[in-house]
């Protein structure tokens, strides 16, 4: 029965691990009553969400969160650095919990008693005088909620719904209690949505009940309405229908005298959950994306057009050429209207990523005993689902980097005349038909000395090669496999697997990544990203036999050459365009396909940009611009050099896509 939730269950868990990661932080700036109840209130939720789906350890753990941050509330003991470690602490073990729910479908087993007992053991985080109240006189509410549970109910009042309790009493003889219960679920459910049955859904399933069971309906319809509704099921004694207020919802505790007990309930449950799943763990998670409602009238809107369309051109006779050609401008118009919409329904802003970094400059700022801020700037700015899931870990390497590299100690930045603290910006903005990040910090920057040494020892270049390298070709080593600046391996750096790896995702992505530093003012990283790497603008070029699509974003411009405008410079030709020297790649070589004309005297050169360098492509004929929708070459064909993906032309041809990244 759980199992259908589980999607939401991950969703919302991931948020409140959010809420719990950015009020903690706030909480050690600046402490205040308003932030520990925004701290409490998520960890509440995340135990009643846990204890409904089964999930033990997260009960548990949520369970002694609250109990110490209701004591903090109510003022018996105050915050400190202690406090807020332990709850850190415990934050991590929840997101380590809830990763392998997503993963394996279920919990499994993690050793949580240290943290418990740090949790419980005031010693452990430095409160001696602190003393434990349990809670013993709890009142008993005519309407008990979790607080899952009574955050749907408030939010159906306020939107003027009714919340009925509705209790059913069978008669005595009745056989099939269950059949009887499954008919009034059925007549209610047209109403509105059930959501708490008292006993559960599976105890009423499995008839362990005896003539009694209540369920709690959120609907427009009003008392009369529902008692009609059971009017007609058969073997009913009564039917009570209450209205649930605002005034009349009090949120379900667990009194600590009965905490056995409702765990062994829970416990229950997830050996139920376990079985019904089997052994092999197979991830029961899908996907989700939260779209804007408007977003999705638009789409509503444009298709209803296409099928307006559609019947236009049913009724268009065979030699009315006009109306065809009318009719298909119109249907070109609202397909590219479809696409922006859908284009727009997959975006999701990018602080869905950006909210994990405050959290992680602050136990650098520990580990590394260094005082670093982090400010976030456009974290409102949208990228496409795929990217968003794929651009963390880049960032986190970028991060680490700025913060060990770049962010000298406080003794050193005072010296210098700098704040003891450093900064680290983070920064968000779209530019066309791209989005940039810029990571960057206020730190020593990069000592290309230092680099260029480092690259001589490792052999990526020779010492005559050395001598006329330019900033950005000795920046470039950085970015190289196992390469690294640092003396001694730490727990943050110094293995040479960080910015080789950002460069190879963000490549993947299609993008590019630049780097610009001031000596001992910071250092700039800057990422950009397609906005989406769905349906791209590209350049279809000849080259051969074979059509070839070039992305537009990458295509600084196209130009004829004549063959005396093509010189050679150490074995490799080059022309010479507004006073820069362009290298020219003959397509026809690095694919492998068709050998040029000889006697051509003209060349047709696709001039494409990566970072600062320029490269002239090789082509036969120029096809033109098109909106083309990205395939992959599946698994098999994913490592093919120089190809990022297909696409389908009109006519049913496949067309490769050149990746520049690997060209150039």
């Amino acid at each position: 029965m759980n199992n259908q939730y589980l999607d939401v269950f991950l969703e919302e868990a991931k948020e409140h691990i959010e809420n719990l990661n950015k009020y903690l932080l706030e909480l050690e700036n600046n402490p205040s009553q308003e932030i520990v109840d925004e701290i409490f209130r998520s960890a509440h939720t995340l135990k009643g969400m846990s204890g409904t789906m089964g999930f033990t350890q997260l009960l548990e753990l949520t369970h002694e969160m609250e109990n110490l941050l209701q004591e903090i509330r109510s003022q018996e003991i105050s915050v400190n650095e202690h406090i807020i470690d332990t709850l850190l602490k415990s934050v991590d073990i929840l997101e380590e919990l809830i990763h392998d729910v997503e993963e394996h479908g279920q919990e499994q087993e993690r050793d949580i008693h240290m943290v418990l007992q740090m949790l419980k053991g005031k010693k452990a985080i430095g409160l001696d005088e602190a003393k434990v109240t349990p809670n013993e006189n709890e009142e008993n509410y005519v309407f008990s909620f979790n607080e899952y549970e009574e955050r749907i109910i408030r939010k159906a009042l306020e939107q003027g719904l009714y919340i009925w309790r509705v209790k059913v009493t069978l008669v005595d003889e009745c056989l099939l209690k269950s059949a009887r219960a499954f008919l009034v679920f059925k007549n209610l459910e047209a109403f509105g949505d059930i959501i708490k049955t008292e006993p559960s859904v599976q105890d009423i399933e499995d008839e362990k009940f005896d003539n009694e069971f209540t369920l709690y309906l959120i609907t427009s319809k009003n008392k009369n309405d529902i008692s009609q509704a059971l009017s007609s099921v058969s073997e009913l004694k009564s039917v009570d229908v209450t209205s649930v207020e605002h005034n009349s919802i009090a949120v379900r505790k667990i009194e600590s005298d009965k905490e056995q007990n409702s765990l062994e309930t829970v416990k229950t449950l997830a050996s139920r959950q376990k079985t019904s799943k089997g052994t092999n763990g197979v991830r029961r998670t899908s996907k989700t994306l939260r779209v804007d409602i408007e977003r999705l009238d638009n789409l509503m809107n444009l298709v209803s057009e296409l099928i307006i369309i559609k019947t236009r051109l049913e009724d268009i006779k065979d030699n009315n050429y006009q109306a065809q050609r009318e009719t298909i401008e119109y249907l070109e118009r609202i397909t590219s209207n479809l696409h922006d919409a859908v284009m727009k329904a997959r975006m999701v802003p990018i602080e869905n990523v950006f909210n994990r970094f405050p959290r992680v400059v602050h136990d650098l700022s520990r580990e590394l005993s260094k005082k670093i801020n982090l400010i976030i700037e456009g974290a409102e700015t949208e990228l496409d689902r795929t990217v968003i899931d794929e651009i963390g870990d880049p960032l986190i390497h970028l991060i680490r980097n700025a913060a060990d590299h770049g962010i000298e100690y406080p003794q050193e930045r005072v010296k210098k005349g700098k704040p003891e603290h450093g900064t680290i910006n983070l920064k968000a903005y779209q530019d066309g038909n791209n989005v940039i990040i810029e990571v960057s910090d206020d730190g020593r920057g990069i000592d290309l000395s230092s680099v260029l040494t480092r690259a001589l020892d490792v052999g990526l270049t020779s010492a005559e090669q050395a001598k006329n390298l330019k900033d950005y070709e000795i920046i470039s080593y950085l970015f190289e496999p196992g390469f690294s600046t640092s003396s001694e391996v730490t727990d943050v750096s110094g293995r040479g697997v960080g910015l080789d790896v950002v460069k190879t995702k963000i490549e993947s992505l299609g993008g590019s990544i630049e780097t610009s530093f001031i000596k001992d003012k910071g250092t700039t990283f800057q990422i950009r990203l397609p906005l989406t790497l769905a349906i791209i603008q590209a350049l279809m070029v000849l080259v051969g036999n074979e059509k070839y699509a070039i992305p537009l974003s990458s295509i600084r411009e196209t130009v004829i050459v004549t063959k005396d405008q093509i010189k050679t410079v150490q074995k490799r030709e080059v022309i010479l365009l507004r006073g820069n020297v362009i290298p020219i790649i003959r397509l026809n070589q690095a694919l492998e396909t068709e050998k040029f004309d000889e006697n051509q005297k003209e060349l047709t050169l696709v001039i494409v940009k990566k970072g600062e360098k320029n490269v002239g492509l090789a082509v036969d004929d120029l096809i033109g611009q098109q909106e083309i929708v990205i395939k992959s070459l599946g698994k098999f064909l994913n490592d093919i050099e120089f190809i990022a993906g297909a696409t389908i032309l009109g006519n049913g041809e496949v067309a490769l896509i050149l990746d520049i990244n690997k060209l150039v």
